[in-house]
């Protein structure tokens, strides 16, 4: 039988949507992807992600969220963690989310759009020079990881 703190404590308990990144890096390049069509940022840049499905690690979300939209296969043997975010979004459970961003050096197949109805754009841009039309939470990912900090909270006021 629970108690009603029981009962309170659950009610209370935040929840965090999570979600898997993946960087993919060419020399000093970046490959982004342009939203087009999904409601949330559309016309803008980001990197390869989706949220987690239930019972799903983070490295078993990025492997599958990667081969549905750019078509390559992954080995979690050779993707690194690189940056966790925390990141309040303004919108559903009062914006908590929890980011991970991976890196992969080495995959298999070739790079495409895999979801042209989602995405209009898969091109390598420059780190030291992004399109001004990246997601601000992007740009702040990416150039953590380019500074080696593994953790940072974003949209924080």
């Amino acid at each position: 039988m629970t108690s009603q703190a029981d009962e309170k404590q659950a009610k209370e308990r935040l929840a965090i949507v999570p979600a898997s990144y993946l960087v993919l890096f060419q020399g000093s390049k970046v490959l982004l992807l342009r939203r087009y069509n999904t409601g949330y940022e559309d016309g803008n840049y980001s990197v390869a992600a989706g949220h987690l499905e239930s019972g799903e690690t983070f490295t078993q979300c990025l492997i599958r969220e990667v081969e549905e939209e750019i078509g390559i296969a992954l080995s979690p043997e050779e993707v690194e963690m690189a940056h966790a975010m925390h990141r309040n979004s303004g919108t559903v459970n009062n914006g908590n989310r929890m980011d991970m961003f991976f890196v992969a050096r080495k995959w298999k197949g070739d790079i495409e759009n895999k979801e042209p109805d989602k995405c209009d754009d898969v091109s390598w841009f420059d780190l030291d020079d992004l399109p001004e039309n990246i997601i601000p939470y992007i740009r702040h990912a990416l150039k953590c990881i380019r500074q080696g900090e593994c953790y940072s909270e974003y949209g924080w006021v």
